[in-house]
């Protein structure tokens, strides 16, 4: 009988494959565009650099993916 010494089943419930953090509908993507919050502007994401790491060309705030 499974008590609180580590012998359960093994049921437990999972978050799955693919979602989150290592893909799935939680994922960017390389598509996309960056956003600024500020002025609106708006520039094609660039893969491998995060939109946070981005300046608006127009007004210089940080960008947000949009």
């Amino acid at each position: 009988m499974p008590g609180f010494n580590g012998t359960g089943r093994g049921q437990g419930r999972g978050r799955g494959q693919g979602q989150g953090r290592n893909g799935g509908p939680f994922a960017a993507g390389p598509g996309g565009q960056c956003v600024c919050p500020r002025c609106g502007a708006a520039i094609p994401h660039t893969a491998g650099q995060p939109c946070n790491q981005t300046k608006c060309p127009k007004c210089g705030t940080q960008m947000i993916r949009g």
